[in-house]
This record gives structure tokens, sequence and C-alpha cells, in this order.
């Protein structure tokens, strides 16, 4: 196969005041034409700075390219001047950014952002560039695509956007895409869409694909070869069987052993060291809970739609779900995060929507919430010492300035975090450590229910594996009970006991955690577990069915969705538009 893209011996650093950062260290690779090459690695390891390099969309300063050659199709890019460049953007190399909210221009129409580099690049009129901005729209996979085409990026899903940024970046028909964590905030089945479409579109325009991700489930069902990074070094580079089945470097040989498998039995439970609560009764009761929002104008989305279940001292509750379904409401409905529009939750038999706000206040001490984004979460501008002694001092539990010094640094051993550290800022640690201090801040008053609000999202999966190992080990020696939302089926398998299955703000499915995976009842369920990718290259094409969603109403701007019909292997559907 032709060589597309040579990189050898690239060297990136980052200059400040008194240091520099090597981001990137004599990184060789190629990209072979119609091939598609994964970069993989955790946060840090000098992916992105790679790809932005390719680019040229570092900015320099503080950026400096130190060495080496960015070869493509006989051209070196790093001797391009940035007029030059802007003729390679868009026409010979795409770009696919990691959050397509903050890529597209929330200013602008969509087809307006797509014929942008057509009439730049290809030199079409405004009526030939709206014509193929249109079908660009329904190439990708969006419906109504001349409605849609009007529409501005807020009206957009996280799909569907991450859809649009694939039509901007395939516009002009380029040789090379590179895919930046494309899929990174998607929920699995999303994620199995938009993987899909690039496959299909790389069949179509024989382009070849740069896909970095951390995700070596994404890896084994989309590349050809694979690139694995670490610390801005590359330490190994091989077929994506090769790197599967006979890894060489022990990174390589931790970041498959930290994935979570389908198909890998659940590991026994340790039995809690100590018991906080009865078990022969539930100690939280959900019923009928409801939680309606009012948009005005007539509009109430249903966000939770009368769900019931209990959860038992000691066990951990899976929720799991599209975006949208509900989970995280839930999750704030019954802390009274969101004051709930109907229904009952009970904690150890009390009615929490009886309580005024000072026994409110009091009953959350034994009711605590890990958030989703571990940054958003802490104050910027605290150290991490009254991060989590706030809420020692809120509650009263700490005495004097010492033991509120000692308790914080217990808190910080426990999760696995030095003691020096409490004196440092949030901006100061990764998002693992970050995410560590949460779960310090969220034990500090020694809850006994704890709802984990989506807690690994954002991490790489050697950390979300290690977050797990902490979750759990915690709940063995402090006897937690936790509400575990998450939309990662795979790790939702291994921390639970049971699993309940929302859509559309309803609990669909709700069985043990083995037999939920093993014998799924509700087709959205099997939906889920067949989105999900799995970390082999063999297996990933086996999928046994697939499900296709049917319509209850259309409108002008997409499906309204209803229920599902599941689609056996070898089968056809014909799902007719409109």
């Amino acid at each position: 196969m032709d060589t597309l893209l040579q990189v050898n011996q690239l060297s990136v650093s980052f200059y400040s005041r008194d240091k520099e950062v090597e981001a990137v260290r004599n990184v060789s690779f190629e990209v072979r034409k119609g091939e598609t090459l994964g970069i993989v690695g955790e946060s840090g390891s000098g992916k992105s700075v790679t790809a932005r390099t390719i680019m040229r969309l570092l900015p320099s300063p503080p950026s400096m390219v130190k060495g080496g050659e960015i070869l493509f199709q006989g051209q070196n890019l790093a001797y391009k001047t940035e007029k030059e460049m802007e003729q390679i953007r868009g026409r010979e190399i795409g770009m696919i950014f990691q959050d397509p909210m903050s890529s597209l221009n929330p200013t602008m129409r969509i087809g307006k952002q797509i014929e942008e580099s057509l009439i730049k690049h290809r030199k079409l009129s405004k009526t030939e560039a709206r014509r193929e901005a249109i079908e660009m729209l329904r190439m990708v996979g969006i419906p109504y695509s001349e409605a849609r085409y009007m529409q501005y990026p807020h009206e957009f899903s996280g799909g569907m956007r991450q859809r649009v940024m694939i039509a901007i970046a395939l516009a002009c028909r380029p040789s090379l895409l590179i895919a930046d964590e494309p899929t990174t905030a998607l929920d699995v089945t999303i994620q199995a869409q938009i993987l899909h479409q690039m496959k299909e579109l790389q069949l179509k325009l024989g382009t070849s694909i740069i896909l970095i991700t951390h995700d070596l489930g994404v890896v084994a069902g989309m590349c050809d070869r694979v690139v694995v990074m670490k610390e801005g070094e590359i330490v190994e580079t091989g077929t994506t069987e090769e790197i599967f089945y006979s890894p060489k470097h022990p990174y390589t040989i931790r970041l498959l052993n930290a994935l979570p498998r389908l198909d890998e039995k659940k590991k026994p439970k340790p039995a809690p060291l100590i018991k906080r609560s009865a078990e022969d009764r539930p100690l939280l009761e959900v019923r009928s809970l409801k939680q309606y929002f009012d948009l005005g104008k007539g509009q109430i989305v249903k966000a939770v739609n009368d769900i019931s279940f209990e959860i038992r001292a000691g066990e951990t509750l899976g929720v799991v779900g599209e975006s949208g379904s509900g989970k995280s409401t839930t999750g704030r409905a019954i802390l009274r995060l969101n004051e709930p529009t109907g229904g009952e939750v009970l904690f150890k038999g009390i009615a929490l929507n009886r309580l005024n706000r000072g026994e409110m206040k009091t009953m959350r001490r034994y009711m605590q919430m890990i958030f989703q984004d571990p940054y958003a979460s802490l104050n910027p501008r605290l150290r991490i010492v009254d991060i989590i002694g706030e809420a020692l001092d809120v509650h009263r539990i700490a005495g004097g300035k010492k033991e509120r010094q000692k308790r914080v640094e217990e808190l910080l051993d426990m999760v696995g975090l030095s003691p020096a550290h409490a004196m440092r800022y949030p901006h100061e640690f990764s998002g693992g450590q970050r995410q560590r201090i949460g779960i310090a801040r969220t034990l500090a008053i020694e809850p006994e229910f704890i709802v984990c609000d989506e807690p690994l999202s954002a991490l790489d999966v050697s950390i979300q594996s290690q977050i797990v190992k902490l979750l759990e080990e915690l709940q063995q020696r402090l006897g937690l009970t936790y509400l575990f939302i998450a939309h990662d089926l795979s790790m939702v398998k291994h921390i639970s006991d049971r699993v309940a299955v929302m859509y559309k703000g309803k609990i669909v499915e709700l069985a043990e955690s083995e037999e939920l995976y093993e014998n799924p009842q509700h087709a959205y369920t099997k939906s889920l577990l067949a989105a999900i990718p799995v970390p082999d290259p063999k297996v990933e094409s086996q999928k046994t069915f697939t499900a296709v969603e049917e319509s209850s109403k259309v409108d002008p701007y997409g499906l309204e969705r209803s229920s599902f019909v599941e689609v056996k292997k070898g089968h056809w559907v014909a799902v007719a538009e409109g």
C-alpha cells in the first residue's frame, strides 16, 4: 500500500518562563492509503499534540517543533507557511475534534458552516455549495437534511453535532481524516452509529483515518494498525491483532487488562467489614417518582416518569441508559437537589419529601453525591484542605483547626492521595486525582448512601478501573450503599449487584447484574448491549443482532422514539422515511 503520511522523529515541546515540557519525543509512524491507524494512550500521552502538530494547529509560542518531519504526499508540513497550510487543511486533511459544541460556531447555521470549506477549497458557487452541504448532511445520516441545514448547533443532540463535524471534515473529500476522540462524550449507541458512519464513508471516499482514542474496544472494531503512546513516546506499534493478542510492552498489557469485558464473569463481592444498617429492609425506597420540567407554551418534559425501585443496605444498584433517559435527574430527585414533581423517596423509612429545609440538611449527612465532572464540582479558588473541610464545617463534625486538618489528611490517604496534596488547588491535579478528591469530600461526613453520577465518564480506561476498585474497597471497608449511574454497561456489570435500564424517563428492565447481561428481556436493553464495542478484533464483527427504532411520530426535525424491533443476524429490515 502507498504511504500517504509519514511522521519521522517528531519532537514537540511547550515553553513557559521557567521550564520546558517535552510533550512529544521522537515519534515516528506512517499512514497508508485507505487504512485506519489507531493512536491510543492515556491523557497526557501526546496523542492530541501529535495530531494538532500534523495539522499545524498548535500556537507557537508556547509550542515549538524541535525536530522531525511530517511528510504528507511528499511535502514536509513542518516547514509550510500558515497560508500554505490553509490550502491543505480541509481540502487535503480534515479533522474531527473531541467536543463538537466548542468546535462549531454557535451563531452560524449548520449549513453555512459546511458551505465555508466548499466555497473556499472547491470553488463552488453558493447554490452548488448549498446543494452539496445538504447532500453531506444526508450522507452522514441526518434525516430531513434540508430542514436541519437551516438550524443552529444548539438545536442538535451531541451525536448529531458530531455527525455535522464529520460532514464538515469530509466535505472536500480529503485524503486523510484525523478523528481526535470523536466519541468520548457520546452514549454507547450513538458511538456505534458514529463509528459505523465513519467506516461507511471511508469505504465510499477511500479516505485514510487516524483515530485517536483511549477506548481499545473502539480500536478493535475500527483500526488496521495501532500505535500505543505513553508520556510523549511510542512504546509499541503493530497490527490490531498483534497489539490485542501478542502485546509486548508492559504499558500496552496494562491498558488491555484494565478493560472491563461483558463476556467475563463477575467476581464475587466481598462481605462488608461493617454493617451500617439492617439488611432485612431496604435502605432506600423510591415509589412512583416523577420529575417533570415545564418549558412553557404547554411543553412538559417528563424526565422521570413514575419509576419505583428499592436498594438494600450494602448493595450497588446500577442505572444505565442513553443521555436524556432520566438517570441523573433520578439521582438528583432522590437527594432533593431537584424538588420531585410527584412520588416519594424513603430513606430508612423516613419520607424525604415531608422534611423541612433544616431536617433535610441533617439528612444529607447520610446521603451524598459524587458528581460527573470533578473539575466543575470543585471550587477552583479553594485549596483541597478547604474543599474537603467545608463539609466538616457545615455539619459541625470537626472540632478545632488541628482536628479538621487531621481528618482531611486521613481522607486523602483513604482515597490514595498524599496528605501533602492538601494545600494544592484543583488545577494542579489530573482528572483521576480530582475525582479522588471529589470522593474524599463525599466521604468526609461519613454517609451511608452515595449517588455516583457518571463518575467515570471523563476518565481514561486505566483510571476508570482504579476509581472502580477504590469505590469497591470503600464500600467493603465502610459499609456504603451506591446508586451507580453510567452509560458504560461493561463497567456497570462488574460493580453492580443489580442493574436498572432507563429509557425516556421509565425503567424498562431491572434484574440481577449477571442475569441482565446474559438474558436481556427488553429490546432497548439488547440494543445497548449490542452497541458496546468488544475489545477483540475477531469478536467485534460477530454481533448477533441490532435494534432498529420504530417511530410513532415523524416531525420536520427528526423522529420521536417509541419502541424497538429486533433484527436477527442475517436478516433484512426495511425502514421507510416519512
